[in-house]
Protein backbone atom coordinates (compact mmCIF):
# COMPACT_ATOMS: atom_id res chain seq x y z
CA UNK A 1 0.00 0.00 0.00
CA UNK A 2 2.55 2.36 0.84
CA UNK A 3 4.50 1.61 -2.00
CA UNK A 4 1.40 2.48 -4.12
CA UNK A 5 1.46 5.97 -2.34
CA UNK A 6 4.89 6.69 -3.21
CA UNK A 7 4.53 5.42 -6.99
CA UNK A 8 1.16 7.60 -7.51
CA UNK A 9 2.63 10.89 -5.21
CA UNK A 10 6.00 10.18 -7.90
CA UNK A 11 3.94 10.68 -10.43
CA UNK A 12 1.92 13.93 -9.72
CA UNK A 13 4.69 15.66 -8.46
CA UNK A 14 5.79 17.06 -12.08
CA UNK A 15 1.65 18.02 -12.50
CA UNK A 16 2.34 20.76 -9.38
CA UNK A 17 5.90 21.92 -10.96
CA UNK A 18 4.08 21.90 -14.55
CA UNK A 19 1.43 24.14 -13.66
CA UNK A 20 3.25 27.03 -12.16
CA UNK A 21 5.07 27.39 -15.68
CA UNK A 22 1.47 26.58 -17.36
CA UNK A 23 0.23 29.30 -20.21
CA UNK A 24 -3.01 29.16 -21.72
CA UNK A 25 -0.49 27.45 -25.02
CA UNK A 26 2.62 25.46 -24.06
CA UNK A 27 3.63 25.41 -27.29
CA UNK A 28 3.35 29.17 -27.63
CA UNK A 29 5.43 29.58 -24.29
CA UNK A 30 8.52 27.20 -25.64
CA UNK A 31 8.24 29.13 -29.15
CA UNK A 32 8.66 32.17 -27.34
CA UNK A 33 11.63 30.79 -24.87
CA UNK A 34 13.95 29.48 -27.52
CA UNK A 35 13.28 31.72 -30.37
CA UNK A 36 12.67 35.30 -28.79
CA UNK A 37 9.61 36.04 -30.88
CA UNK A 38 6.03 34.96 -30.59
CA UNK A 39 4.08 37.32 -32.69
CA UNK A 40 -0.17 36.91 -31.22
CA UNK A 41 0.62 34.26 -29.15
CA UNK A 42 -0.89 33.03 -26.14
CA UNK A 43 0.48 33.55 -22.93
CA UNK A 44 -1.80 34.18 -20.58
CA UNK A 45 -1.01 33.52 -17.08
CA UNK A 46 2.77 32.35 -18.24
CA UNK A 47 5.29 32.50 -15.71
CA UNK A 48 8.03 34.65 -17.25
CA UNK A 49 9.83 35.30 -13.79
CA UNK A 50 13.23 35.97 -14.35
CA UNK A 51 13.04 36.20 -18.19
CA UNK A 52 15.77 37.37 -19.88
CA UNK A 53 13.33 38.82 -23.17
CA UNK A 54 16.18 41.39 -24.77
CA UNK A 55 14.29 42.24 -28.06
CA UNK A 56 12.06 39.94 -28.00
CA UNK A 57 9.15 40.32 -30.49
CA UNK A 58 5.29 40.20 -29.07
CA UNK A 59 3.39 42.14 -30.98
CA UNK A 60 -0.63 41.19 -30.83
CA UNK A 61 0.23 38.81 -27.59
CA UNK A 62 -1.96 38.14 -24.84
CA UNK A 63 -0.23 38.43 -21.17
CA UNK A 64 -3.13 39.13 -19.38
CA UNK A 65 -2.07 37.82 -15.90
CA UNK A 66 1.56 36.94 -16.89
CA UNK A 67 4.24 36.68 -14.16
CA UNK A 68 7.17 38.76 -15.48
CA UNK A 69 8.62 39.71 -11.85
CA UNK A 70 11.76 40.86 -12.62
CA UNK A 71 12.34 40.05 -16.36
CA UNK A 72 14.62 42.10 -18.46
CA UNK A 73 11.99 43.13 -21.45
CA UNK A 74 15.20 45.54 -23.15
CA UNK A 75 14.24 46.61 -26.84
CA UNK A 76 10.85 43.82 -26.62
CA UNK A 77 8.32 45.18 -28.55
CA UNK A 78 4.75 44.48 -27.38
CA UNK A 79 2.55 46.54 -29.71
CA UNK A 80 -1.13 45.86 -29.15
CA UNK A 81 -0.16 43.08 -27.06
CA UNK A 82 -2.64 42.84 -23.94
CA UNK A 83 -1.07 42.72 -20.20
CA UNK A 84 -4.32 43.50 -18.10
CA UNK A 85 -3.21 42.10 -14.62
CA UNK A 86 0.43 41.40 -15.24
CA UNK A 87 2.93 41.20 -12.45
CA UNK A 88 6.33 42.92 -13.32
CA UNK A 89 7.24 43.84 -10.33
CA UNK A 90 11.12 44.45 -10.29
CA UNK A 91 10.81 44.31 -14.37
CA UNK A 92 13.43 46.35 -16.74
CA UNK A 93 11.34 47.89 -18.92
CA UNK A 94 13.43 50.19 -21.21
CA UNK A 95 13.02 51.06 -24.50
CA UNK A 96 10.07 48.90 -25.03
CA UNK A 97 7.70 49.63 -27.55
CA UNK A 98 4.43 49.48 -25.47
CA UNK A 99 2.11 50.95 -27.98
CA UNK A 100 -1.88 49.92 -27.79
CA UNK A 101 -1.19 47.83 -25.32
CA UNK A 102 -3.68 47.17 -22.48
CA UNK A 103 -1.58 47.56 -19.16
CA UNK A 104 -4.80 47.95 -16.81
CA UNK A 105 -3.98 46.82 -13.76
CA UNK A 106 -0.39 45.84 -14.12
CA UNK A 107 1.72 45.83 -11.34
CA UNK A 108 5.36 47.74 -12.51
CA UNK A 109 6.59 47.73 -8.21
CA UNK A 110 9.81 48.50 -8.20
CA UNK A 111 10.05 48.28 -12.09
CA UNK A 112 12.34 50.51 -14.07
CA UNK A 113 10.35 52.29 -17.26
CA UNK A 114 12.91 54.11 -19.17
CA UNK A 115 12.13 55.33 -22.96
CA UNK A 116 9.44 53.58 -23.54
CA UNK A 117 6.46 53.95 -25.79
CA UNK A 118 3.31 53.74 -24.37
CA UNK A 119 1.36 55.65 -27.02
CA UNK A 120 -2.64 54.83 -26.98
CA UNK A 121 -1.80 52.53 -24.30
CA UNK A 122 -4.57 51.55 -21.78
CA UNK A 123 -3.36 52.51 -18.67
CA UNK A 124 -6.26 52.12 -15.76
CA UNK A 125 -5.45 51.07 -12.21
CA UNK A 126 -1.76 50.94 -12.37
CA UNK A 127 0.74 49.97 -9.69
CA UNK A 128 3.62 52.44 -9.34
CA UNK A 129 5.10 52.15 -5.97
CA UNK A 130 8.37 52.28 -6.18
CA UNK A 131 8.72 52.69 -9.86
CA UNK A 132 10.95 54.05 -11.78
CA UNK A 133 9.83 56.01 -14.54
CA UNK A 134 11.59 58.16 -16.85
CA UNK A 135 11.19 59.74 -20.51
CA UNK A 136 7.60 57.62 -20.66
CA UNK A 137 4.24 59.01 -20.47
CA UNK A 138 3.30 57.30 -17.33
CA UNK A 139 2.43 59.19 -14.28
CA UNK A 140 0.07 59.26 -11.47
CA UNK A 141 -3.16 61.22 -12.12
CA UNK A 142 -6.65 60.91 -13.08
CA UNK A 143 -9.09 60.82 -16.24
CA UNK A 144 -7.87 64.60 -16.85
CA UNK A 145 -4.14 63.35 -16.79
CA UNK A 146 -2.22 64.43 -19.69
CA UNK A 147 -0.07 62.16 -21.21
CA UNK A 148 2.67 63.55 -23.86
CA UNK A 149 1.86 63.04 -27.47
CA UNK A 150 4.33 59.68 -28.35
CA UNK A 151 4.54 59.49 -32.33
Amino acid sequence: MKLQLLAAMALATPLFFASSVRAENPQDLQKLLSTGECVKCDLSGANLSGAHLIGADLRGSKLQGANLVGANLEGADLTGANLAGANLTSAYVSNVNLKQVNLNGVNFTRATIHDSNVYQASMNDLNLNGAEIFNTGIGIGGEDAEIPDWK
